[in-house]
């Protein structure tokens, strides 16, 4: 088989991913303008599975048209080659890339996987980029007036649905946005709008992203949108800060779901919108998570490439399921599965992997951080000091290799490094301790509202980033809400305490809320700040509600914009 049709095979197993992914995609618009929130979750959890499914489908057809027993060199230096020479003009090519790259690492050895034969890094780097002009339209106030202009950017969107009150709302929106932005006051003659041309979905809302460019410079914002049950949409909020905007697009939410046909361009929008965002976490955000994976892996070389830096144990507790470390300027960790776990987790290593995927295909609500897998992950053996050599040994070395100066890890797990929230509270103020406690209830609260039941919610497992928003990130012992039996406390008389009577016996899904601050806080005043927000976690009631209404289809909307920004605070009677 000739290495240009070995190349067009492959780009045609590509070209079918990304047609199938935009048409799973493209089923969003009709589920949210028919409020089909069950519809919206599982196009989410489709796209995510669909590439592995394209790639196992391109290796097939590539293993009945030539033989694939063993690497010719030769031969896959001219297909790449030949892929690589298809790619110039291609609207994905950075996707193509990745696509290419995992069916000939599923094919070979990893000792080929360099740039020799799989693109390590992007080929087309010095290439004319896609424009970003390829997916945002401009809009001139000058020509139609501000609100008419305004009125055009919704309209042009449709929703499938009509708004309650247009007017209204978009005269909310112009006075949010001289309250938000005092910078941008200018004539309309002196702005435009750039309005990336499809919205993104995700849970019950739709957001339109774009900017407005005028003599100020350049002011990025989200319009939020929501149902207002059946009565029709309503614009719920302006988001203008980058901060805010951030969150939205933040590591601990579910992807968007977003039409694009230049993914780069779409990225190298939202990049000058959101600058401290990374191309990987951008991808990821837009549901391309095979390429946030490659995205964040050249990130991990380039680190390598300027930093003589060695692996340390991450801080905080040593989890008994996972060995985790990290590199002290690079902010994430690196988790592998320890071979043996402590008597107390009464699972295996498949378990856990299960777990883990669950989270990847749930809604996240902004409290569960996402993790990037890999298989056969290569690390320079320098970079790791002798104790920490012989932790590894200790606890993961099944899944351990070392060849020469490579040490390559089986199976692993990337997070987002966070101070665990044990260790933040011993250092903070109490100002700060309230503020961190208070949300650490309410990320349980966010939890149990998509049936998410942590299991383990010691504070050890629990992060806070630089915004002093708490994310959960030990998904060992997750399980379903609705799985898990949830019983109050037995009364204990005074003669009880003469008898076995007073002992509690309980199976492996019963679980006591009025336990909760007694095992989780054990400090009076850490409990005390705890009860203050949120007394009803300590009663079984809330949790018992907190089930039925998974049960009774009741979804709530988490709100990733503080609600303070929301109009209907300030909505007209």
């Amino acid at each position: 088989m000739r290495p240009e049709d070995i190349a067009e095979l492959i780009l045609s197993g590509f070209a079918k991913h990304y047609r199938l992914f935009q048409k799973i995609t493209a089923q969003a618009p009709i589920a949210f303008a028919n409020r089909n929130w069950d519809e919206i979750q599982r196009i989410s959890r489709l796209r995510i599975s669909q590439y592995d499914t394209r790639v196992d489908e391109t290796i097939s057809a590539l293993a009945k048209a030539a033989q694939l027993n063993q690497l010719d060199t030769e031969l896959w230096h001219q297909v790449r080659e030949a892929y690589q020479q298809r790619l110039v003009f291609h609207p994905q090519a950075e996707l193509a890339e990745t696509f290419y790259n995992s069916v000939f690492c599923r094919l070979f050895h990893r000792r080929y996987f360099n740039n020799h034969f799989i693109f390590v890094e992007p080929t087309l780097k010095d290439a004319p980029a896609l424009p970003v002009e390829a997916e945002y339209r401009s809009y001139f106030p000058v020509v139609d007036g501000l609100k008419p202009t305004i009125r055009k950017i919704i309209s042009h969107f449709g929703f499938g649905s009509a708004f309650v009150d247009l007017e209204q709302d978009i005269r909310q929106l112009m006075k949010a946005f001289l309250k938000q932005a005092p910078d941008t006051h200018h004539q309309r003659f002196q702005m435009r709008f750039d309005i990336l041309q499809a919205p993104f979905y995700r849970n019950k809302a739709a957001y339109i992203v774009g900017r407005v460019v005028s003599l100020s410079g350049v002011q990025p914002f989200i319009i939020a949108i929501l149902h207002d049950g059946e009565a029709g949409l309503r614009i719920d909020a302006l988001i203008t800060q980058s901060s805010q905007m951030r969150v939205i697009f933040g590591f601990a939410r579910a992807y968007f779901l977003v039409q694009t046909h230049a993914p780069s361009a779409l990225v190298r929008f939202l990049n000058e919108l959101m600058p401290n965002k990374t191309p990987a976490e951008l991808y990821n955000a837009i549901g391309f998570h095979k390429q946030g994976k490659t995205e964040f892996y050249r990130e991990l070389l380039g680190q390598f490439a300027h930093t003589d830096e060695q692996f340390m144990p991450a801080p905080g507790t040593r989890g008994m399921v996972m060995m985790v470390f990290t590199l002290p300027s690079f902010p994430y960790v690196f988790k592998v599965i320890r071979d043996k776990f402590a008597e107390s987790k009464p699972f295996g290593k498949d378990t856990v992997i299960a777990r883990y995927q669950l989270v990847k295909n749930h809604d996240r609500v902004g409290r569960m951080a996402d993790t990037i897998e890999y298989s056969n992950v290569v690390f320079p053996l320098e970079r790791f000091s002798p104790e920490l050599l012989e932790e590894l040994h200790s606890s993961i070395s099944e899944n351990l290799v070392i060849e020469d100066n490579l040490l390559i890890i089986k199976h692993l797990y990337i997070e987002r490094r966070m101070t665990p929230l044990n260790l933040y509270l011993l250092n903070c103020n109490d100002s700060d301790a309230q503020t961190v406690i208070s949300d650490y209830g309410q990320a349980l609260k966010e939890m149990l509202a998509v049936n998410i039941f942590p299991g383990d919610m010691l504070l050890k497992n629990f992060g806070v980033t630089k915004h002093q928003r708490v994310i959960f990130y030990d998904y060992d012992e997750v399980q379903y809400l609705t799985d898990m039996r949830f019983r109050a406390l037995p009364k204990v008389s005074a003669d009880d305490y003469f008898t076995d009577s007073g002992e509690v016996s309980c199976a492996p899904q019963d679980v006591f809320p009025e336990q909760l601050c007694t095992f989780v806080l054990p400090d009076p005043k850490l409990k005390a700040m705890f009860l203050a927000a949120h007394p009803e976690l300590a009663t079984v009631e809330y949790w018992q509600q907190a089930q039925r209404d998974i049960q009774q289809k009741v979804l709530k909307h988490i709100y990733p914009y503080p609600q303070q920004q929301r109009f209907y605070l300030t909505r007209e009677p």
